[in-house]
């Protein structure tokens, strides 16, 4: 039986949705295919599978995305899906632990990604709500306010990136311990 479940996670929280994933499987429900906040699943054996998100550095369709997701496939994980950047892997528990960053520096690496990937989002909020935001003023007074969604989506986006890069920062002091 498959079950549809639909749930938002921002993309600072992806470690959230990676415990939720491992959650919904522990419980019997693993994951089979993903969307824009949908998630699909089909009932195996409770803890059977583990799951595991990565942001891509480049577009699934790109030759480096595409052999990176065949290795990790070549390791025993299955593909089962993408939204945008996003790939998901899930493994079977009895084929051992299942990383997709076997070090700091990988985790690091990721956490860049992600936050570079942020900061685009909220600087191009930030900008398009200031621009209209000024060009409704000037023009349509009455629906000035409507580009606030913009400036209040960019400053959120900011909080994320800066909420990542806290976590960046310890992961770099541990870093810095281990060597």
């Amino acid at each position: 039986m498959r079950k549809t479940v639909k749930k938002m996670f921002w993309a600072w929280d992806f470690d959230k949705e990676e415990a939720w994933l491992n959650e919904m499987a522990a419980k019997g429900l693993s994951l089979v295919s993903v969307g824009f906040c949908r998630y699909d699943f089909e009932e195996t054996l409770p803890g059977e599978y583990g799951v595991r998100i990565e942001l891509l550095e480049k577009v699934v369709t790109d030759p480096e995305s595409e052999k990176y997701i065949e290795f990790i496939e070549s390791t025993g994980a299955e593909h089962v899906g993408t939204w945008l950047r996003w790939v998901y892997f899930r493994k079977k528990k009895t084929d051992g632990d299942f990383e997709l960053f076997s070090d700091i520096a990988s985790r690091i690496k990721h956490l860049t990604r992600i936050m570079n990937f942020i900061l685009v989002l909220a600087v191009a909020n930030l900008l398009i709500g200031t621009g209209n935001t000024i060009n409704g003023i000037i023009n349509v007074p009455e629906i000035a306010f409507l580009p606030m969604i913009n400036i209040v989506l960019g400053l959120f986006a900011m909080w994320g990136y800066f909420k990542l890069s806290k976590k960046r920062k310890k992961l770099k002091s541990e870093q810095n311990i281990f060597e």
